[in-house]
């Protein structure tokens, strides 16, 4: 641990991108060095607040009663999580609060997370950091991704170059070099779409929100002529930092898989997340050793095998190395608050493409 630093118990929030649930975990840390991981629960959203919610990413809704509803979700997760770890709320330093989004824009400037963080502070009893985005948008970077750092604290002691790569509904990688300097190069963007495309198509056609155990992919055949129209988008054109909102390749993946069968789709949307993200290789300056997984994706057997023929290398969920894959970002939210808290940097210029390093998150204090 850094030398003089408290060594703080922080409490991390996530609800991704999938729109399943509030994932809660506890981490003990410095915003440095990670001393322990403690309990990690997911808690599913209700079937009401969850199609209120993807409602509202499509534009439809009352977004201050959804925000109130999702933040009173995240405060009975955290309750739940300190029930299952039978700890008080006073042995609970800070909790990382990372919200909703709702709007990632970042060329515009603009990235927007519902959750009422003074709410949650009030509700819980405990000190609550959030926004952890808007600060590194407005020195121009986009917003995300925002675990890098966390991903750099986790590998440490390990072999690199390697990928982390989360597959959430949106998919992300963080590049982790060899240390140089005293120090691990990053560089970090999404990859395109993780699982929303094939959660709305399995939603579709099974009325169930994912493709369970990528069944309905592996019973279908890839269509090569559509797959490249799917990876002709001008987002994989682009050099990283580049970052996307859920929706970004709906409209383009709607046109070109109409018409498919609910098995050929699957398997077609299924190759495309996983061939975009093995373009992520073109950026990186040296190949991984190896790809480390985690997000809903890396429970889908036929996307993580799709995966291992795309990149030619090991592809294994994060579990492989001792992590909680289920409970990852939650923890990286934890770390990021403490780091917040302290002042430190959590976002980079080749994390995000923000014009320097960046602090962020606000502080709201729990009044009582």
């Amino acid at each position: 641990m850094a030398a003089g630093a408290k060594v703080q118990t922080a409490i991390g929030l996530m609800s991704g991108t999938s729109c399943d649930g509030v994932d809660a975990a506890i981490l003990r840390t410095d915003g440095e060095r990670i001393e322990s991981f403690g309990a990690a629960l997911t808690v599913p959203y209700p079937k009401d607040l969850r199609d209120r919610l993807r409602r509202l990413l499509d534009g439809e809704g009352d977004a201050a009663l959804v925000a109130r509803d999702v933040t009173l979700a995240h405060a009975d997760a955290v309750r739940k999580l300190l029930d299952e770890a039978r700890l008080s709320v006073d042995v609970i330093d800070v909790v990382g609060f990372h919200g909703h989004t709702v709007s990632h824009r970042p060329t515009e400037g603009l990235t927007r997370q519902i959750g009422d963080a003074a709410l949650l502070a009030e509700t819980i009893g405990i000190d609550v950091v959030a926004d952890f985005r808007s600060r590194d948008v407005a020195a121009g970077g986009q917003g995300a991704p925002l675990v890098p750092v966390f991903h750099a604290a986790l590998v440490e002691d390990m072999d690199a170059p390697l990928a982390v790569l989360n597959v959430g509904g949106v998919a992300n990688v963080t590049w982790i070099g060899r240390f140089a300097d005293g120090k691990r190069p990053l560089l970090a963007f999404d990859t395109g779409p993780g699982n929303a495309l094939i959660d709305d198509w399995a939603e579709r056609w099974t009325g169930q929100p994912a493709d369970v155990d990528g069944a309905l992919a592996a019973a279908g055949t890839v269509d090569d002529v559509r797959l490249s129209a799917l990876l002709s988008h001008p987002f994989f054109a682009a050099l990283p930092p580049k970052s996307l909102d859920r929706n970004d390749f709906a409209a383009h993946a709607a046109s070109i898989v109409e018409g498919m069968s609910a098995e050929d789709g699957a398997a077609t949307l299924t190759a495309f997340s996983a061939r975009a993200a093995a373009a992520a290789l073109g950026h990186f300056p040296e190949p991984p050793v190896r790809w480390l997984v985690c997000g809903g994706g890396r429970h889908n057997p036929t996307l993580m095998e799709a995966l291992r023929r795309s990149v030619n290398a090991p592809v294994e969920p994060v579990e492989a190395v001792g992590w909680n894959g289920d409970a990852l970002e939650a923890q990286a939210f934890a770390y990021l608050a403490v780091r917040s808290r302290r002042g430190l940097t959590l976002t980079f210029p080749e994390t995000t493409g923000a014009r320097r390093p960046v602090t962020g998150g606000a502080l709201h204090r729990y009044a009582g």
